[in-house]
């Protein structure tokens, strides 16, 4: 895969002014920093197939996450080449396969990220059944220690709290970690630096600072990760669907406890 990117960084937060109001009716001007919204169109072998409303930040890595989770690709290797413009506006996939015949009409479902992403044609999707995910041993104080992580904040949360975040590790060792405006571009940030960089997410976790529903766990489940946590709270339809595919389905994993829906029990650990 040959990957080109014009784009430069772009400052993700604005100086704005605002009022601040009190409840005893105290009034001040105050200003501070406000988080900034990127529109990217993402065109898939000269076909929009996605806008995408995001933080400009690891843009590649949000693609190839997008493309990976949404089951355009299923494998890196099916990419030729991907490029995004100078202004990050554009990213332009070249994929070596054409698009599947569609029996019939695409309809679009609205997601449960609530920045407005959209997904505006199913072309290149290859509407294969999902594969059951590994089951893999795990250890509760590596949930534990995410959640100490991410206790410690992130930078652009610390500053505006308009972001949420998603951690990729393996066992207690942080890989890599992100923000966006929205937790499913957090996500598949996370999975595109995977594939990236050749990492192996079958004995990896995912940690996310958003609730799950089902498109979050599917997210995992088409990745082939085989432990999703978040911070929040789970969805019936998400457990169903952890049972279904063998994900271990973690919620409210916070720094004294956490609740597990589905999946393996972790293991005992010496006290």
């Amino acid at each position: 895969m040959h990957i080109n990117e014009q784009y430069r960084q772009k400052e993700l937060t604005e100086e704005k002014e605002y009022l601040f109001i009190a409840r005893e009716k105290k009034l001040e001007e105050e200003s501070g920093q406000i988080l900034s919204e990127h529109l990217m169109e993402v065109y898939v072998n000269e076909i929009l197939t996605m806008k995408l409303i995001c933080i400009p930040e690891f843009l590649t890595e949000l693609v190839l996450g997008r493309l990976f989770t949404g089951g355009i690709i299923r494998r890196i290797e099916e990419i030729e080449s991907l490029y995004i413009c100078e202004s990050g506006n554009r990213a332009k996939i070249l994929l070596n396969h054409q698009r599947e015949d569609q029996d019939t009409e695409y309809i679009e479902t609205t997601p449960t990220c609530c920045t407005g992403n959209r997904i505006l044609n199913d072309y290149f999707v290859h509407h294969q059944e999902m594969a059951a995910v590994q089951s893999i041993p795990w250890k509760a104080s590596w949930i534990f220690h995410l959640a100490d992580e991410f206790e410690k904040d992130t930078p652009l949360h610390r500053e505006t709290t308009a972001t949420h975040s998603c951690y990729l590790a393996r066992g207690e060792e942080i890989l890599f970690h992100c923000e966006d405006i929205g937790r499913h571009n957090a996500m598949d940030k996370a999975i595109g630096y995977a594939l990236r960089h050749g990492i192996d997410l079958s004995d990896c976790i995912l940690y996310t600072s958003g609730r799950i529903p089902t498109d979050m766990a599917e997210k995992a489940v088409r990745a082939g990760v085989p432990i999703l946590a978040g911070k929040a709270a789970v969805t019936a339809q998400a457990i169903s669907l952890a049972d279904t595919y063998g994900l271990t389905l973690i919620g409210m994993a916070k720094q004294k406890f956490m609740k597990q829906y589905a999946g393996i029990a972790p293991q005992s650990e010496d006290r």
